[in-house]
């Protein structure tokens, strides 16, 4: 047994197979998941760690390449690391399709059915069957690992991916015919034992353990509380708490240590009942960047860090920040008199409050506004915490708008249907796929809106919000296709061109001054790029260097913020602002106005 990691954690005591470490964006998901297994490999143990987040960062902070095929992690024996790429995925499970075709299929008859699965249905469906797949131990190889660690997206992608397979397992029960948005009816059926197995293996508590991971902090909390209510009533009851980032002051009469430990100390007191109920750890807050093995060896042993963190700086000047504040962002973005303004970055980097923070910024400077969100965890209507007039609140909710899809769907193309027709079209409309697309067209609507009037779009978390564009591109190259590739020629503009638009969308990403989240906004703007969106600027959020704190544990964290911003100002962002660490979070119009009000000039009445 290898001693250099102190297995601190109680979850790790009797781990069962199956571990899922799931939260809000931002709560350190990814870093727990990581330096568990570490733990566990270190302890003998064989390990397989998997992410099924589309933006996952796991080859930075454990230094081995992400694929689809489980590869060694170099610096740990008995790890292997395996990420669910939704676009292998999606190939692999179109060969398989495609293999299920008559040896006779025409070409035209196979393009038709690679066409059909091409969309974002296919992308999930095809992600979520590597995943059922490692549940149900179909792989040669999965006998070789005693345990499985799932590194998931956040919450609201997570508990899409979980409610899968019994979505799927309960829709192939009653359907004997398949699906059309998954192919021939051999495809669809070849996968009805593994969603089976795989809804077997998560319901059971011996072999499956759901890690609800939170900061001590309350809205992160309030979501695994939810979280932790939807997963039992999908089955999953065998659940823990693990509070990441547990501070408490080492300075006297340090107001803003002060705040950020009172805050943890209350948040952990007056929990949700159904977390405190739950066995729990609490991990400490470190002063070290939790990227490579040693780091992550280190956030769950005693001591100061790893030996290569960078000493903690206890004095000297706070660094300055040569940033636009966010009330000059807000002034050029009224300008434009209307457009839609996206919202996007990793889960927990404070994407609500910022589009909330806009939206009421843009109706104190005289524009009505439509402030809507595609995040199915989202709290929009918990931060503005009120009306304001000249502003509409929405959400594209996913239920809602496929209930209407349906209905638009029924009512049109089965209006002249007889009665064994509506019922068979209504069986393939109550497929898990039907959602994806029926999101898309609300989406749609939303991007239209924007060509008279300002929309405020707060996007799902990275991950999500990248499966919703491939949506957009993949609708995008059906109608060219069709229209022979000429777009606006033939009178056709998609969804992608609006995106594309530079006078009318303006994406601002939003990150946190730590490295693992400026590299994933990083990755998401490369993704954007090669959509041909560009981004319109970056805003840095939560930064605690002109906060005036002399803790030493913040102090060193300052110190590496540092070194994100300048990441950033070295060619990442072409327009930047900053929003400090707040000692209460800006709840409410008046707050968010102060928050967006242009330097030297008093916010609007709100």
């Amino acid at each position: 047994m290898d001693s250099r990691t102190s297995l601190s954690l109680g979850l790790l005591d009797q781990p069962t197979r199956f571990l899922f470490f799931t939260g809000k964006g931002g709560v350190g998901k990814t870093s727990l998941a990581a330096a568990s297994a570490i733990a566990l490999a270190d302890a003998g143990r064989r390990v397989l760690l998997v992410s099924t987040d589309p933006a996952s960062n796991l080859d930075e902070m454990l230094g081995a390449p992400l694929s689809n095929q489980a590869v060694p992690v170099p610096a740990v024996a008995r790890l292997s690391l395996l990420n669910i790429d939704p676009d292998t995925a999606s190939e692999a499970y179109r060969q398989r399709v495609l293999a299920k075709l008559s040896t006779d299929a025409s070409d035209d008859e196979r393009a038709t059915v690679r066409e059909q699965l091409s969309g974002a249905c296919t992308t999930e469906i095809a992600a979520f069957d590597e995943f059922a797949a490692l549940l149900a131990r179909e792989h040669d190889d999965d006998h070789a690992y005693d345990h499985v660690i799932f590194d998931t997206a956040p919450t609201g992608h997570t508990l899409r991916l979980l409610s899968l397979p019994r979505a799927w397992s309960g829709f192939l029960a009653g359907n004997d015919r398949g699906a059309s948005c998954l192919g021939p009816h051999s495809g669809l059926k070849m996968q009805e034992a593994r969603f089976v197995a795989a809804l077997a293996a998560l319901s059971d508590p011996a072999v499956t353990t759901v890690v609800l991971v939170t900061r001590p902090d309350p809205r992160p909390m309030q979501e695994a509380a939810r979280t932790a209510e939807e997963l039992r009533a999908l089955g999953l009851g065998h659940q823990r708490l693990a509070i990441n980032g547990v501070f408490h002051a080492s300075q006297v009469g340090d107001r803003v240590a002060d705040a950020i430990a009172a805050m943890g100390r209350d948040s952990i007191a007056h929990m949700p009942e159904i977390l405190a109920r739950l066995p729990r750890d609490e991990i400490p807050l470190r002063a070290f960047d939790t990227v490579g093995v040693s780091a992550l060896r280190a956030l769950l042993a005693g001591g100061d860090g790893p030996p290569d963190a960078p000493a903690i700086a206890a004095t000297g000047p706070a660094p300055t920040l040569d940033l636009a504040p966010l009330g000059r962002r807000i002034d050029e973005l009224a300008a434009a008199g209307h457009g839609l303004i996206m919202i996007m970055g990793k889960g927990g980097v404070g994407k609500t409050t910022l589009a909330a923070a806009i939206a009421v910024g843009l109706v104190q400077r005289g524009h009505s506004v439509h402030l809507t969100t595609t995040d199915p965890a989202a709290h929009v209507d918990a931060t503005l915490a009120g009306s304001l007039p000249g502003l509409k609140v929405g959400r594209i909710d996913p239920r809602a708008e496929t209930a209407r899809y349906i209905d638009k769907i029924m009512s049109t193309r089965g209006q002249h249907l007889d009665e064994q027709g509506r019922a068979l079209l209504l069986e393939d409309l109550r497929s898990p796929c039907t959602e994806e697309v029926a999101v898309f067209h609300a989406f749609s609507r939303v991007v239209n809106e924007a060509r008279t009037a300002f929309v405020v779009l707060d996007t799902a978390p990275t991950g999500h919000s990248l499966l919703l564009m491939d949506a957009t591109g993949a609708y995008h190259r059906q109608m060219m296709s069709q229209r022979g590739g000429e777009g606006h020629a033939k009178g056709i503009t998609t969804p992608l061109m609006r995106l594309q638009d530079a006078e009318l969308t303006r994406v601002i990403i939003v990150t946190l001054p730590e490295v693992t989240p400026v590299s994933q906004a990083a990755a998401l703007q490369d993704d954007l790029r090669r959509a041909k969106i560009e981004p319109w600027a970056w805003v840095i959020n939560k930064s605690l260097a002109a906060s005036g704190t002399i803790d030493p544990l913040l102090r060193a964290r300052i110190a590496a913020e540092q070194r994100q911003i300048d990441r950033i100002a070295a060619g990442l962002a072409r327009r930047s602002c900053v929003l400090p660490w707040l000692p209460e979070p800006p709840v409410g119009t008046l707050a968010l106005g102060r928050l967006a009000a242009t330097p030297d000039a008093p916010a609007s009445p709100a």
